[in-house]
């Protein structure tokens, strides 16, 4: 794949269904995982222009900042904590419209408003979670979680 993406369509769904393709293709012939982590950050950030897009990765029973896109972020993060350690320990995607109104939230940075976070699991163990901020309200959909769903599922 070239350095460049080519991103359709005015609808969030239509970028999608641009991107994914690219994406897969861009990761499935690199096999190391941090590399494959920074251009998937990369491309979302590109073609959504979202607050934060990142990964963390679990290291020593706690999650660590990975490769990202945005302003500076919080580096360690406990399982159970925060959107990222909830998605982590409940091993599902968790959508949140609203952050302050999401119990045990981490503002890593007070300009997020909402989130998405998708867990990587390999061999049935989250390995990594993919975190998107963003600094509007609601700017998450299911759309997004079916999509990103499948983005990450290309890194597993």
């Amino acid at each position: 794949m070239a350095e460049n993406l080519i991103i359709g369509g005015e609808l969030k769904s239509e970028k999608y269904e641009t991107l994914i393709p690219q994406i897969k293709a861009l990761v499935l012939g690199e096999s190391d995982q941090v590399a494959n982590m920074a251009n998937v950050a990369a491309a979302l950030k590109q073609t959504f222009g979202f607050f934060w897009v990142g990964f963390y990765i679990v290291r020593n029973n706690e999650l660590v900042l990975g490769p990202f896109q945005g302003p500076i972020a919080c580096t360690r993060i406990k399982k159970g904590k925060g959107v990222c350690g909830m998605a982590w320990e409940k091993r599902n995607t968790i959508l949140v419209p609203n952050v302050d109104e999401f119990p045990g939230h981490i503002a890593c940075n007070s300009d997020s408003k909402s989130e998405v976070v998708v867990p990587l699991l390999l061999n049935e163990e989250v390995i990594a979670v993919l975190d998107i901020d963003s600094d509007k309200l609601n700017d998450f959909t299911t759309e997004d979680v079916y999509y990103l769903e499948q983005i990450v599922g290309f890194l597993s």
